[in-house]
């Protein structure tokens, strides 16, 4: 297939997988253990897993939004932070 219109490269298609393989495996782990696990964080409201998996993916975006605005295209730091910052999302929100 030529998918050359779309101009991807292997940082994009691996991007892509990364994001199906979460949502895969959130799914995969809802099913075997329904529910979310809800609690209450610093937020001070309700979350589940997805819920945490979606404001993460979210702060990444704006993460990687922000480097390539103040930075530039090195987005390797950003990736880091991005993963610092869902660690942190998971634990205490």
């Amino acid at each position: 297939m030529d998918f050359s219109w779309m101009a991807w490269t292997w940082p994009t298609a691996l991007f892509f997988i990364a994001i199906a393989t979460l949502l895969l495996s959130m799914g995969v782990w809802e099913y075997f253990s329904p529910g979310g696990n809800p609690r209450v964080g610093i937020l001070q409201f309700e979350t589940t897993r997805g819920d945490r998996l979606f404001v993460s993916l979210l702060g990444a975006a704006f993460i990687n939004l922000a480097w390539l605005g103040l930075v530039g295209p090195g987005l390797w730091w950003a990736l880091a932070l991005s993963i610092v910052y869902a660690v942190g999302v998971f634990r205490w929100v």
